[in-house]
């Protein structure tokens, strides 16, 4: 079982910073894809951003600029950067990956993921 063990959250102002670190096993994989989802309070789950086995990444619009995602494939960790944070950030973020090769807009859908983590919370105040 790969599953994945995100750390790094926790409480921050508007307009700060927060780098999310997600333990990935399945990073041992060649062929493995990653990404961030996020689901806020009372929503439901969404895409943040994705990275192919090649370290080609793909953002949704509403963190396009402010996060970045990042791999080292050495360590087995997926990163999150989130600068310019907002309170319409706040949620619980979570990792996932998969075995493959998918790229591109394929990367933000959930349902391509089979290995999930627990979750680590991001509140941002404003």
């Amino acid at each position: 079982q790969a599953q994945p063990v995100e750390s790094g959250g926790g409480s921050v102002q508007a307009g700060g910073s927060l780098r999310l670190s997600c333990a990935a096993p399945g990073l041992t994989y060649t062929h493995y894809y990653m990404g961030w989802f996020r689901q806020p309070p009372g929503k439901e789950r969404e895409a943040v951003a994705g990275i192919s086995w090649l370290g080609s990444t793909i953002y949704d619009d509403s963190v396009k600029g402010r996060f970045t995602i990042s791999k080292d494939n050495a360590k087995k960790t997926l990163y999150l950067q989130m600068n310019s944070l907002k309170p319409e950030d706040t949620a619980m973020y979570y990792c996932a990956g998969a075995r493959g090769s998918n790229w591109g807009q394929s990367l933000l859908t959930w349902n391509n993921y089979n290995d999930w983590g627990q979750g680590t919370q991001v509140t941002v105040s404003s």
